[in-house]
C-alpha cells in the first residue's frame, strides 16, 4: 500500500480519467487520491449519464480545482471547526 500523497501529476491523470470514464456512463473508481467534493461532483454526473449537462462537467472541474488549490480542504477545516464550537458547552457564569 503506498503511504505518500499522489502527485498533482498524478491526481490530474486520474481526474482525467474518471471524468472520461463517468462520461462513458462507468461509475466512480475509488482510492483514485480525488478528495470527497471532486468524488461527489463526479458521482453527478454518473448518475445523470446519459444526460449529463456542460454544468455538471463544469461542477466537477471546479471541485477538483479546489482539490488542487486547497479551497476543498479549507473549506472542510472551517465546516469542522465551526461544528465543534457549536458543541462546545458554555460555561455557567
Amino acid at each position: 500500500m503506498r503511504g505518500d500523497r499522489p502527485s498533482e501529476q498524478q491526481l490530474r491523470r486520474n481526474f482525467d480519467t474518471l471524468l472520461a470514464d463517468v462520461l462513458a456512463g462507468e461509475g466512480v473508481r475509488t482510492a483514485s487520491g480525488l478528495d470527497s467534493p471532486t468524488e461527489a461532483a463526479l458521482w453527478a454526473i454518473a448518475k445523470a449519464y446519459p444526460n449529463v449537462s456542460e454544468d455538471l462537467v463544469t461542477a466537477a472541474r471546479a471541485a477538483f480545482a479546489g482539490q488542487l488549490d486547497g479551497s476543498n480542504a479549507a473549506r472542510w477545516r472551517a465546516d469542522i471547526e465551526r461544528l465543534l464550537a457549536e458543541r462546545k458547552p458554555t460555561s455557567n457564569s
